[in-house]
């Protein structure tokens, strides 16, 4: 259950406290993922990613647990 983890502020680039909360990515997936994005995707600017990445996380009703790695970027690389 999710119900704690919800937040009253929408989510900014910036807020990577509540973007990598404990049930999601931990900080090195998330730096991972970035530094692969980034590779792929050597145009888009980090805001941007990191845009994309908290899309897909709206998509999957608010979070991103449950879906692998490659599963993430796939559906960030279709939106950037």
């Amino acid at each position: 259950d999710n119900s704690s983890q919800k937040a009253s502020a929408p989510f900014s680039a910036n807020s990577f406290g509540a973007f990598v909360s404990p049930n999601t990515l931990n900080l090195s997936s998330f730096t991972k993922l970035m530094k692969k994005l980034q590779e792929i995707h050597p145009e888009a600017s980090r805001d941007k990613i990191v845009d994309a990445l908290l899309e897909v996380r709206k998509n999957n009703k608010g979070i991103l647990s449950g879906l692998s790695i490659s599963s993430i970027m796939e559906r960030t690389s279709v939106i950037l």
